[in-house]
């Protein structure tokens, strides 16, 4: 989707993306191969060729800082198909206050599609780890991330950062018109929980944090079963809230053949 995107230049709308996709302009090499587009002056043109070949040499060397610092944050999920073999899904879990108020982060579920592994307060929970665990991927999967996850980690833990896009479901799926929790947009999706979790909240995940600090292995294994659902639940929703917001830009009209 990112090549055939025009919306993430400066001064060019959806309205203006779709009538160059009308006029057969359907990608950034087509931009730059055609010398006058209607509408554009000569300095307006050449200004917008120089930001298509800077995303075009960002993308062939997997630039993710360069998009993440370019890319206005709500067109971040672009960049979705071009790199989904090296997303992270990531969700935290808290002892319930804000890090200004004592709070602190008692387990952080990453998820790459392939393999699910949690982060725990006092045994393998650092700043180290979590830079190493996020060093690689490309793309960051959350839901409220941008609010509440990336920002509570941040204050969290000094001097971790997070140089990549970011695909936040939970704002993705407001584009849609769809609004609610994770767990109500995953029933919308079909998104079915384990029988053992289904109808947690946050609110059951912090009790268990403090069961399990009183000692209850039980509650341990409840939570981090909780938080794989939340985590590895990202990676399914983040491919079906993509191909609608795909389809909701009408790209593929203009992609299909003619006759």
């Amino acid at each position: 989707m990112i090549k055939h995107t025009f919306s993430i230049l400066n001064g060019i709308g959806e309205k203006i993306e779709r009538r160059l996709w009308s006029e057969g302009i359907l990608s950034w090499e087509a931009f730059l191969d055609t010398p006058y587009i209607d509408g554009f002056s000569h300095h307006k043109k050449a200004y917008y060729d120089s930001q298509l070949i800077g995303f075009l040499k960002a993308l062939e060397v997997s630039d993710k800082e360069y998009f993440s610092l370019s890319l206005r944050r709500r067109e971040h999920w672009r960049l979705y198909d071009v790199w989904k073999g090296d997303v992270l899904c990531l969700d935290i879990e808290t002892n319930g206050f804000m890090p200004q108020n004592g709070g602190y982060v008692t387990m952080v579920g990453l998820y790459d599609g392939r393999k699910w592994r949690a982060l725990v307060r006092g045994e393998n929970l650092t700043v180290e780890n979590l830079k190493r665990e996020i060093d690689g991927y490309k793309v960051l999967i959350t839901f409220y991330g941008t609010v509440f996850d990336v920002p509570f980690l941040c204050r969290s833990f000094r001097g971790l950062r997070f140089n990549m896009p970011h695909y936040d479901i939970c704002y993705a799926a407001k584009r849609l018109g769809i609004k609610g929790g994770l767990k109500s947009i995953e029933k919308l999706f079909g998104i079915k929980r384990d029988e053992s979790v289904d109808g947690m909240d946050g609110y059951d995940a912090v009790r268990l944090w403090y069961e399990y600090r009183k000692g209850s292995k039980e509650a341990f294994e409840l939570l981090l079963r909780y938080n794989r659902e939340d985590t590895v639940n990202l990676y399914r929703l983040a491919e079906l809230v993509y191909k609608r917001l795909r389809e909701s830009t009408g790209i593929e009209r203009y992609l299909q053949p003619s006759g």
